[in-house]
């Protein structure tokens, strides 16, 4: 009599392998991309078909930009500016006097930037902002 042994050890194997690697639905569609014109930055919103304008004061200068496929952050010498691919439009904090950014990682539908002064995370699905101040 034969056993579903191999089946069953099989079956086991690539239950681990998809719990390991993730699923289809666990990679992240791109859909956030950024354009630089003028004084402006407008962020397409390829999922719900979008365009959002990230207007810049007078003296705003941009310094920086992150995009991953569901988040994008732009850095400027004012604030600090993120948007997701689930939220409604740009959402802005201010940067403290002197802050300078150390570094910045924006995968999927969240950002983590690390400043001199704070550690700031952004949510892309929601689009907000949260902070703790860094021990010195």
């Amino acid at each position: 009599m034969r056993t579903a042994l191999p089946g069953r050890i099989l079956s086991l194997l690539l239950l681990l392998l998809v719990a390991a690697t993730g699923s289809a639905e666990d990679i992240v569609a791109k859909a956030i991309y950024l354009f630089q014109e003028d004084n402006r930055i407008v962020a397409s919103n390829a999922q719900t078909g979008q365009f959002f304008n990230l207007r810049f004061s007078a003296k705003e200068k941009v310094l920086d930009q992150f995009v991953a496929n569901g988040a994008a952050i732009v850095v400027t010498n004012q604030r600090y500016a993120g948007i997701g691919s689930f939220s409604s439009g740009w959402q802005s904090i201010r940067r403290i006097a002197g802050e300078k950014l150390v570094s910045a990682e924006v995968q999927d539908y969240s950002a983590l930037l690390v400043t001199t002064d704070r550690l700031l995370s952004f949510n892309g699905r929601v689009g907000s902002w949260s902070q703790t101040k860094r021990r010195r």
